[in-house]
C-alpha cells in the first residue's frame, strides 16, 4: 500500500469545498413537485415556504448547518415560515407546482417561476402570479 502522500487527490479528498459540495448535493436534490404530493408532510407540520427573494438552496444550506441566527432573523421578517393554512388551501385548489428540497425533518418548498408552456394567472385574493401547467404536460391553445 503506498502512503497517503502518493496517493492521487481523489483517494484522500475529494478536493472539493464541503460547502460547494454541500450546495452541489442540495441542487441535485431539488425538484419541482404538485403542492398535493406534499400534503402529508404538511399535516405533519414539517413544509418551510421559502419565500420569493430567497434562495431556496442557500436557505436549506442554513437548515442543514442550523445557524439559528440567520434562520432566526429571517422568520422574523417573513422570508422562511411554515406554510400557513390559507396558503395551502391556495396551492390545493389551484393545483399548483412548487420547487422543493428536503433538509430532514424539514421539507423546504418555494413557489416555480413561469415557464414556457405555463399560463401566469393570478391567485384568488392576491396580486401575486402562479404559474399551471397544462394536464398532461399538453399546450394549452
Amino acid at each position: 500500500m503506498r502512503p497517503i502522500e502518493d496517493r492521487p487527490e481523489s483517494a484522500t479528498t475529494s478536493g472539493i469545498d464541503p460547502e460547494v459540495d454541500a450546495r452541489h448535493k442540495l441542487n441535485q436534490e431539488t425538484a419541482r413537485i404538485p403542492w398535493r404530493d406534499l400534503q402529508r408532510f404538511f399535516a405533519q407540520g414539517k413544509v418551510i415556504w421559502v419565500r420569493d427573494g430567497l434562495d431556496l438552496i442557500e436557505t436549506a444550506l442554513l437548515i442543514a448547518r442550523d445557524d439559528a441566527p440567520t434562520i432566526d432573523a429571517e422568520m422574523a421578517h417573513g422570508g422562511i415560515v411554515p406554510v400557513p393554512d390559507r396558503q395551502a388551501r391556495d396551492w390545493f385548489e389551484t393545483n399548483a407546482s412548487l420547487w422543493a428540497v428536503v433538509v430532514k425533518p424539514w421539507v423546504l418548498v418555494q413557489e416555480v417561476a413561469c415557464t414556457s408552456g405555463s399560463t401566469p394567472t393570478l391567485a384568488q385574493g392576491s396580486s401575486r402570479t402562479f404559474c399551471f401547467a397544462p394536464p398532461n404536460g399538453l399546450a394549452s391553445g
